[in-house]
C-alpha cells in the first residue's frame, strides 16, 4: 500500500503545510533532499510535493539516494514534472550536476540502534563525510542554505535534575563506546556546519528532532517505538524488553516536518533548534501503553536477549526545550493521541 493513497495521510500533509511558517518562500526555488526513503526525509518530500500540487508551488525537488528505482517507485503517486531523482551515496564525492540548487535538507544516515551496533564505523563516516560532501557542494554552487537533520541524542547523558535540555546544553558522551558512534558523529557534523558558516559565510541551520514516530517506518528500523507499532499491526501485544523508565520527548512526523521547513526558512544561520511536542514528555513504557490502548492490545514484559542489551542507549532522559523554535512562531498540530491513531490507521490502509 502506498502511504499517499491514504486520505488521512494526505490530510496530515495538508495540516503540516499549514503549520510550516514561510513555506511559500520556497515557491519557484529548487531543493535537494537526502534520505528521501527514510522516515523524516520521505515525509518532507511528500509534503513539498503536496504543496506543489495544491498551491502551484513550482518547487523543483531533487531526491537523492543510492537506489533510483526504489525512489521512483516510492514517489510515483505524485507524477510531478518538478520532481527529479539523483543517484547519490552520502559517503562518496558528489558527481551529479544540477543546474541550480537553492536549498539542501540533509536527512540521510544510519538512525536506528541495530545500525549503530552493527556498523559504527559506517555510521560515523556517513554522518561526517556525508555532511562534508554536501557542504562542499553548497559552497562551490552558491547554495542559499543547508539544513542538517541532527538528533536529540547529541545531548548525551544529561543532568537528570534539569527539567529539559535547551540548545546550549551539552551532556556526557562516552567517546570510547562504539554505541556513541551516532551522537558523537552527529555532534561533529553539527560543528562542521557551524564551521562552514564561520569560515566561508555559508548559511547553515541545524535541527535536533526528539524521538519521532509516524507511518513512514522502514523494514530495518529497530527503534523501540517502531517495534511497538509493528507488534500491534501484527495483532500482537507489545513486548517490552526493559522497564521502560527512560524519559523522552516524542513528536509525530507531521509536526517534525513542519518544524524543519520553519527552521529552513526562518532559523538563524549557524544555530540549532530542538524539535519536540512540549506536551509529550513520557517514559518509553507510557508510550507503549498509549499505542497498546489505541490498538486494543496489552503491554507484556520479557527478558532482554544479548542483542537487546547491546542496542541499548545509556541515555535515560532526553526531554527537549522547544522555546527557541516556538520563538520562530512554530506550533505543532498533532497530539500524542492523534499522532498514534493516525499512524496506525494509515498503516492499516485507512
Amino acid at each position: 500500500m502506498r502511504l499517499q493513497d491514504s486520505k488521512i495521510y494526505i490530510n496530515d500533509l495538508d495540516m503540516a503545510i499549514d503549520h510550516s511558517i514561510g513555506i511559500e518562500k520556497l515557491k519557484n526555488k529548487s531543493i535537494l533532499i537526502t534520505g528521501a526513503t527514510g522516515t523524516i526525509g520521505s515525509y518532507i518530500s511528500d509534503m513539498i510535493l503536496r504543496y506543489n500540487q495544491i498551491h502551484n508551488g513550482r518547487i523543483n525537488i531533487y531526491l537523492a539516494g543510492r537506489n533510483i528505482e526504489k525512489l521512483k517507485a516510492k514517489y510515483e503517486f505524485w507524477n510531478d514534472s518538478y520532481l527529479d531523482f539523483v543517484s547519490y551515496d552520502i559517503t562518496s564525492e558528489i558527481k551529479f550536476e544540477i543546474k541550480k540548487i537553492d536549498y539542501i535538507i540533509h536527512a540521510a544516515g544510519n538512525a536506528h540502534p541495530l545500525a549503530f551496533n552493527g556498523d559504527p564505523v559506517g555510521t560515523i563516516i556517513g554522518n561526517i563525510k556525508g555532511t562534508y560532501n554536501l557542504l562542499e557542494y553548497g559552497k562551490m554552487h552558491k547554495l542559499k542554505r543547508l539544513l542538517y537533520v541532527s538528533s536529540g541524542e547529541v545531548y548525551g547523558q544529561g543532568n537528570l535534575l534539569l527539567d529539559e535540555f535547551d540548545e546550549e546544553y551539552s551532556g556526557y558522551i562516552d567517546t570510547l563506546s562504539p554505541r556513541s558512534c551516532y551522537p558523537a558523529s552527529k555532534r561533529a557534523a553539527e560543528n562542521l556546519c557551524a564551521s562552514y558558516t564561520k569560515q566561508y559565510g555559508m548559511e547553515t541551520v541545524i535541527v535536533r528532532p526528539c524521538h519521532t514516530y509516524g507511518p513512514g517506518i522502514t523494514s530495518t528500523d529497530s527503534r523501540a517505538n517502531v517495534q511497538f507499532i509493528r507488534n500491534v499491526l501484527n495483532g500482537e501485544d507489545i513486548v517490552m524488553k526493559s522497564a521502560g523508565t527512560q524519559m523522552r520527548s516524542y513528536n509525530y512526523i507531521g509536526d517534525c516536518a513542519s518544524a524543519i521547513i520553519t527552521v529552513l526558512i526562518n532559523g538563524e544561520s549557524g544555530q540549532a533548534y530542538n524539535i519536540a511536542n512540549p506536551d509529550v514528555r513520557i517514559t518509553i513504557a507510557q508510550l507503549a501503553k498509549m499505542i497498546a490502548i489505541a490498538a486494543k492490545r496489552k503491554v507484556v514484559f520479557s527478558d532482554p536477549d544479548i542483542i537487546d542489551i547491546a542496542n541499548r542507549t545509556p541515555i535515560v532522559k532526553q526531554v527537549l526545550s522547544t522555546k527557541k523554535i516556538e520563538d520562530l512562531g512554530w506550533k505543532g498540530a498533532f497530539t500524542a493521541e492523534s499522532g498514534i491513531r493516525h499512524t496506525l490507521d494509515i498503516l492499516q490502509g485507512k
